[in-house]
């Protein structure tokens, strides 16, 4: 969602982050993304919580197959590539800067028979773009760290969840406000975690729309 091109830092722990590729292989393919730090900064680079996503996804505890689903703020695009790769239909979104970067990810790693489109999505905007409750499955890697984005990605996932579908959260809960999301999250959703990577302390939460006064 943010932008933020980031000066270089000699971190061994952010070194990662400064190659220009970074390789993975995740539903029977290997995967190859291109990383851009000093252009778009944390919008293109894999971030941990985007890489147990796929971890997830790959257990098979969500069904993709024949799916219809969204990332949301996917950066590099890996989960939605790997979702795509795993049998659902994918939209890819991002704000528009790093539209020609993420589409490049997705064409050089999604083969023929993957659905997977990429296209411009910026959170509370120009939701009529997409159809309301057009969605089987919601996803979102490291999405949550910016509080004034939290009212409008709350509205974006209500708009685009069909009333059976999840939405899933990979987060890394770092500071006090990333508990008030969850917690705002939890008066639209219906909420739990669903797994826990401990090495990488990402947690990942899925969320059901909670249904309108008028259907109790």
């Amino acid at each position: 969602m943010a932008l933020v091109p980031y000066t270089e830092n000699s971190l061994p722990a952010l070194s990662k982050l400064h190659n220009s590729s970074a390789q993975f292989h995740f539903a029977n393919h290997n995967l190859s993304l291109a990383q851009d730090w000093k252009k778009l900064g944390v919008a293109a680079v894999v971030w941990d919580a985007a890489v147990v996503m796929c971890m997830y996804l790959e257990l098979g505890q969500v069904e993709l197959k024949g799916k219809v689903a969204i990332e949301l703020g996917a950066g590099t695009g890996l989960v939605g590539i790997v979702a795509a790769l795993l049998g659902a239909k994918v939209t890819i979104t991002d704000r528009e800067p790093a539209l020609e970067f993420l589409a490049a990810n997705v064409k050089a790693n999604v083969p023929q028979g993957s659905v997977a489109a990429v296209s411009e999505l910026t959170w509370g905007e120009a939701l009529e773009r997409y159809p309301a409750g057009g969605f089987d499955l919601v996803l979102g890697a490291d999405i949550v760290y910016l509080e004034d984005t939290f009212v409008p990605l709350l509205d974006t996932m209500q708009h685009l969840c069909s009333d059976t579908a999840a939405v899933l959260l990979a987060c890394k809960i770092r500071y006090e406000r990333d508990t008030n999301f969850l917690g705002m999250l939890r008066q639209r959703f219906r909420v739990e975690e669903v797994y826990y990577e401990s090495e990488r302390d990402i947690h990942i939460y899925k969320a059901v729309k909670l249904p309108s006064r008028r259907d109790l």
